[in-house]
């Protein structure tokens, strides 16, 4: 099935925005997959099958699913270790310099399933501003498809989620920004857009957003084309 067409311009007011990282900030996807790759050749998980379920999820959580066995905190040190070293082909992707430099800092945030030793280093290493503050998976006791990480990111900025846009490449992203009560907007990056049914909204990447002052102070408007259903 090809891409979706595009739909009609759009306009969304709100205070605050939280991005998801991997797939939306930057691409590390082939720092993910060649890290679970090696882990789960380690622990004896088909390679495979650990990929198809990790994107979207804190790594612990992944763990936990693939070996239920094994001790996740441990296992954590493990594979966040494995990451750490390989940041090979990371890249800012398409749109992300231009929105970023366009937003208020106080009014955006990172809201990732990776921990925050691993979002710092590679939010460096691809040259992306790092928030003073994020959500990170050691933040919340429940990750994505969870909402507790989007709620904890609006209130981390001083908002209410349904004030806040939420930016994802991942279905278990995607309903956690729904389930929390904020407009979801999603690429097709890493998913098909019949995977993303979650979301309110879906783009090709961040290329052409735009941010204006809104009309009641703190709030902001986004514009943008979505592509149609």
């Amino acid at each position: 099935m090809g891409q979706p067409s595009a739909a009609s311009p759009v306009r969304i007011h709100c205070k605050g925005v939280l991005f998801d990282m991997d797939g939306i900030l930057i691409s590390s996807l082939g720092s993910v997959e060649r890290s679970w790759t090696k882990w789960a050749i380690l622990r004896g998980v088909d390679p495979e099958y650990a990929i198809s379920v990790v994107h979207g999820r804190r790594a612990i959580d992944s763990v936990a699913r693939l070996r239920p066995d094994l001790d996740s905190e441990a296992e954590l040190k493990i594979i966040e270790d494995i990451e750490m070293e390989d940041n090979d082909g990371l890249v800012v992707l398409p749109g992300v310099v231009d929105l970023l430099a366009a937003l208020p800092a106080s009014c955006w945030t990172v809201v990732t399933s990776a921990t925050e030793r691993l979002a710092r280093v590679r939010l460096a290493a691809g040259g992306v501003p790092v928030p003073e503050r994020l959500v990170t998976a050691e933040r919340v006791t429940h990750g994505k498809p969870h909402p507790e990480p989007f709620v904890a990111g609006a209130a981390l900025l001083g908002f209410k989620p349904a004030e806040c846009v939420v930016f994802e490449d991942s279905a278990s992203g995607a309903q956690a920004g729904r389930d929390a009560g904020c407009t979801v907007i999603a690429t097709t990056f890493s998913h098909a857009a019949a995977e993303l049914n979650a979301a309110h909204y879906l783009v090709t990447n961040l290329t052409g957003i735009e941010v204006k002052p809104g009309a009641l102070s703190a709030e902001l408007t986004l514009s943008f084309t979505p592509l149609a259903p």
